[in-house]
């Protein structure tokens, strides 16, 4: 399936339009935007333009409540629970950052969880919030129910990803991965291009290996068994019970802290329930904030000029590829699938949006492929 390259400036105004249209104020919006392009920005295709029909969707469906207001239900000076009431992810994520930030300056650190949310797209914008202002921040939240737990084949947990980003020059620290293999966006987009999954990624209902995107997506849809495999595979020998427990790690940072929905329970009955966790950490109640970055960047630089391995070009720290995926970014615009595209378009005919102002005369090639949605 061929890829279109379009530019960030269009596909922002054309996130901003749709999201101003579907009843976010401006500045909402701009949130929302911000955390789908910074995904496509940063090479991550999963979780950007990719992700819009899950909020068409869920919108249309009245899981993501556009004019929820967010409850902070238990504050100390250090930590807080927010009740989400079923706001769209990314405005309660980042209000919930904000806050852990702001407790963490005064204090040294914030822990903040919410419940009771939706999908807030790439973790790894909420850390960076943090990061931005010259904290060490976290976040974790978890999902519907995709990964299989060691041993086991029913999916229990979500792809429960964690992100964490300190400040570093040249560049900053920037970790953001799942607990599972690879996540639900990573099989979607297989399924858009029709191609086979690699053994080893998920499997079917039965618990055995799966290599149809489509039957493990529609399987996780209709709560029928099976899923993606922790990171470690789905045996102890190369260490499934350590992504396994990685996914735990975040089901109680999100979930359990919040005293909210884990993730077997969530997209059920009508009910997102999914939860997050954020934490922000102020260097300076440790030490001198300069020093202990620059001892940092002195370690980053030592792992970027340890030995390589035979044929190696590169040893990467986390947050280097992401910066370069910038660069490309600006200069060669955003690849997006034939199949998002008419995604993006269904989206704009249903928000009575002009399509040709974003897509021209877009005509897409033959495809057998049907959302997961």
């Amino acid at each position: 399936m061929a890829y279109i390259n379009y530019s960030r400036k269009l596909l922002d105004k054309f996130c901003m339009e749709a999201f101003q249209k579907f009843g976010f104020t401006k500045k909402e919006a701009r949130i929302i935007s911000d955390v789908l392009l910074m995904s496509d920005d940063f090479g991550i295709e999963s979780h950007g333009m990719q992700r819009l029909v899950r909020y068409h969707k869920g919108i249309e469906s009245g899981l993501i409540k556009v004019d929820a207001k967010p409850e902070v239900v238990f504050e100390t000076k250090v930590s807080a629970v927010i009740d989400a009431h079923s706001a769209m992810g990314q405005l309660v994520g980042k209000q919930a950052m904000d806050l852990a930030i702001k407790k963490a300056k005064k204090n040294g650190v914030g822990i903040v969880t919410v419940r009771n949310s939706n999908h807030y797209g790439i973790a790894g914008y909420y850390a960076r919030l943090a990061m931005d202002q010259g904290l060490i921040g976290f976040s974790c939240t978890n999902s519907e129910a995709i990964m299989v737990p060691t041993f086991g084949k029913k999916a229990m947990l979500g792809s429960n990803p964690i992100a964490v980003s300190a400040p570093a020059d040249p560049y900053p620290f920037f970790f953001d991965a799942s607990t599972t293999v690879v996540t639900r966006g990573k099989l979607e987009m297989y399924n858009k291009m029709d191609k086979p999954i690699p053994t080893g990624w998920a499997v079917n209902k039965e618990g055995a290996s799966s290599n149809s995107a489509a039957e493990v997506l529609g399987n996780i849809k209709a709560h029928e068994g099976g899923g993606i495999v922790p990171v470690g595979g789905d045996t102890e020998l190369l260490g499934s019970h350590k992504g396994y427990g990685y996914g735990m790690l975040c089901e109680l940072f999100s979930s359990i802290l919040s005293q909210g929905v884990t993730s077997a329970h969530t997209m059920q009955n009508g009910f997102s329930g999914i939860c997050h966790g954020f934490m922000a950490i102020n260097p300076a109640f440790f030490g001198e904030p300069e020093a202990i970055k620059k001892h940092f960047e002195t370690y980053l630089n030592e792992l970027r000029e340890s030995p390589k391995a035979d044929n190696a070009e590169r040893i990467y720290t986390h947050g280097e590829k992401e910066m370069l995926a910038v660069a490309k970014v600006e200069e060669n615009g955003i690849p997006v699938n034939e199949n998002t595209v008419k995604e993006m378009i269904e989206m704009a005919e249903y928000l009575h949006m002009d399509v040709k102002k974003y897509f021209g005369d877009f005509k897409a090639s033959d495809s057998n492929f049907k959302s997961s949605y």
